[in-house]
């Protein structure tokens, strides 16, 4: 009969005998029978070619050889722990570093919330947040400096990847008291000879909002420009007009600058997106921050939906 080669059940049986002292009990540490215990033990003498214990009745005692051998068993048993060391630091990301870039609003509003959610998990990565205008994040993204960003699109990024992960509609941002706030629903002709702050000309959502109220023949009044949602609702919250903008951007101004939020038709869509290098295999890292940016901004527009019966802003 061919003597079976050494594997790994041989010295997990062996090492709890050593341990325990008893068959018995090191059947029970290994979750399986005294008798199958007692055979792995036999075939690893065979294997060995020498005794291993001495037995006297029911008492077991390891012989010198048997003993010397349990020391290389734990010298084999240390390096496997620091095996399994080695892989709970990869599997945990342990001194890994993400490099994620968005635009101010983002980055200090949804983005931050994502980060910490991220870190709770995730306490050993060292995450970099790169804030900057759009031009710089699709610099940023493209030439591969940031792993990873987060941005709100309005048209086309070429030279990227990109991964939509919400669609919106721009709401109407009102000073607190304002007539329209009497109204649940806007609409083009309900702007019309008022004062407005507008996008700077020639960005992708300034020409879409533009487009909008040119087909309804509706004439504003365009008193101020500003690039950051934050700047429009505080020019909004001042009284010196009324907005469309995103809605997250919205959420993120409701309360710091006394604005009311209505929503607005026909919708003027902006998407919440991912953005990657091109060209980029995406590390796990990488795919598990994802995960969470997915979960976090879905999780946010739920609770914008279930707010806006109490003059929340309204999420599409």
């Amino acid at each position: 009969m061919a003597i079976p080669r050494m594997g790994l059940r041989h010295i997990e049986a062996f090492r709890a005998v050593m341990m325990t002292g008893s068959m018995t009990a090191a059947a029970r540490r290994v979750h399986t029978s005294q008798p199958h215990v007692s055979r792995l033990i036999a075939q690893l003498e065979a294997i060995t070619q020498f005794p291993l214990f001495d037995r006297n009745g029911s008492r077991l005692s390891p012989t010198q050889d048997g003993a010397r051998f349990f020391q290389e068993v734990e010298k084999t048993f240390i390096g496997l722990a620091g095996l399994e060391s080695a892989a709970a630091s990869i599997r945990s990301f342990s001194a890994s570093r993400l490099s994620v870039a968005a635009m101010p609003r983002l980055a200090g509003g949804i983005l931050a919330r994502i980060v910490a959610a991220f870190k709770t998990e995730y306490p050993d990565v060292m995450v970099s947040i790169h804030s900057g205008n759009a031009s710089a994040v699709h610099n940023w993204i493209s030439s591969g400096f940031c792993d990873t960003g987060l941005a709100m699109l309005s048209a086309d990024s070429p030279g990227i990847q990109v991964e939509p992960v919400l669609t919106m509609s721009c709401v109407a941002v009102l000073p607190k008291g304002h007539r329209l706030t009497k109204l649940k629903k806007l609409k083009p002709a309900d702007f019309a000879g008022e004062p407005f702050i507008a996008f700077p000309s020639a960005t992708p959502l300034r020409e879409k909002i533009d487009a909008v109220f040119k087909a309804a023949k509706v004439e504003r009044q365009t008193v101020a420009e500003a690039g950051l949602g934050s700047s429009v609702c505080a020019l909004v919250g001042a009284g010196l007009g009324v907005a469309l903008i995103n809605p997250l951007a919205a959420r993120e101004e409701y309360e710091a600058n006394g604005v009311e939020v209505r929503p607005f038709s026909p919708s003027v869509p902006v998407t919440v997106a991912l953005l990657y290098p091109p060209y980029h295999t995406r590390t796990r890292l990488v795919s598990v921050f994802s995960r969470y940016a997915h979960q976090l901004m879905n999780e946010e527009m739920a609770d914008l939906k279930a707010r806006s019966g109490r003059q929340a802003p309204p999420a599409i």
